[in-house]
């Protein structure tokens, strides 16, 4: 298997599908190898009904936000496990072996830790990550990835008692003792409710934080704010509306947008060995089996000015020269499907099968 050459984790505090979240996906897309491969997993929100919208928003989101890297965008309906929609299941994993970018978004974090730990799309993630793909989480995937999670929906909702949870700990591989908090300086409760802290308040923040180990380091990403860690240039840069804090060694430090640190702040980064250490055989064996992937049509600089042309056409409804720009396109190769996220390309041997 390929040597290890990680590549870059962007997390966010909230807005995965808001001008801060895309600016993040933007600055990682810009350095992907091409074509862009792109895989949503579905499986923090895998317990609710409407799962497929969650996952699907954000694919909407991207298609039009990264059209100039013609994204090719699968969503991954790792639901549950002992059903056909399982993070246990191969078949359904299949845009993982190829995915350069693999996101996770809004859900339960303890859901999503029930349901990926040990799992086998949990371990081609580690896997995809080692040999250069890039990750972003943002919402309960951000807390569920870290070393202790905060079972946010059963203290804020359930009422239950303040208490930590083993997350899935990401970060473990790179031997740094993590955990994240998004949602850091919420306001959704106006005067009334403290709901900073990811909606706990900061006196239920103070309890669940004494029950975390104290070598553990903790980072509060606030509403709307990204941080991405760059394993190569081994740096962290936030970027959004507002700010992060680290919390480590009873000291609190604040880096507001469009600052950076050094990885090492994190803890004393090392990467794995092999990629191959710490994961499953069953992962290793999906990957190792993967054929190479048949390359993706992008079009070309002419056929992307002609979109926007004929975009700016509809705009003054010049349905005429729309039209004749569409005829045109289809000249070069491509189909246009007008869609409410935008124009959609489409290759015509492509369409038409």
């Amino acid at each position: 298997m390929s040597s290890i050459s990680p590549g870059p984790i962007g997390l966010l505090g909230s807005g995965e599908t808001s001008l801060a979240g895309g600016r993040l996906f933007e600055a990682i897309a810009q350095n992907l190898p091409r074509p862009l491969h792109i895989a949503i997993l579905e499986t923090p929100a895998g317990f609710e009904l409407n799962s497929e919208q969650v996952a699907g928003r954000v694919s909407t989101y991207l298609q039009t936000r990264l059209q100039n890297y013609n994204p090719q965008i699968a969503v991954i309906p790792a639901r549950k496990r002992g059903l056909n929609e399982s993070p246990d299941n191969p078949a359904i994993l299949e845009p993982l072996r190829y995915a350069n970018l693999i996101f996770m978004g809004p859900g339960s974090p303890t859901y999503a830790i029930r349901q990926l730990r040990n799992s086998l799309a949990w371990d081609i993630l580690r896997a995809r990550h080692r040999q250069g793909a890039a990750l972003v989480f943002a919402s309960a995937a951000v807390i569920a990835i870290g070393a202790w999670s905060l079972p946010v929906y059963e203290v804020f909702k359930v009422g239950q008692d303040v208490h930590v949870v083993p997350g899935l700990n990401l970060f473990a591989d790179y031997s740094l003792r993590l955990s994240l908090l998004p949602h850091w300086n919420n306001t959704d409760g106006g005067s009334e409710v403290d709901t900073s802290r990811c909606f706990i308040g900061m006196e239920r923040f103070a309890q669940w934080h004494s029950l975390v180990p104290a070598d553990n380091v903790i980072l509060g990403l606030d509403e709307h704010t990204g941080i991405l860690l760059d394993f190569e240039k081994r740096c962290c840069t936030v970027s959004g509306v507002s700010s992060v804090t680290l919390l480590q060694n009873l000291q609190t430090e604040i880096f507001p947008s469009g600052t950076s640190f050094p990885l090492d702040r994190l803890g004393n980064f090392k990467t794995p060995e092999t990629v191959e250490s710490g994961l499953s055989a069953a992962a290793l064996d999906f990957l190792r089996l993967s054929p190479d992937p048949e390359p993706a049509p992008v079009p070309t600089a002419e056929v992307l000015a002609l979109v926007q042309a004929r975009q700016q056409a509809r705009l003054h409804k010049d349905w005429a020269e729309a039209d004749r720009l569409r005829a045109q396109i289809a000249t070069l190769g491509w189909t246009v499907q007008d869609t409410p996220a935008g124009p959609k390309l489409i290759r015509r041997d492509t369409a038409e099968q």
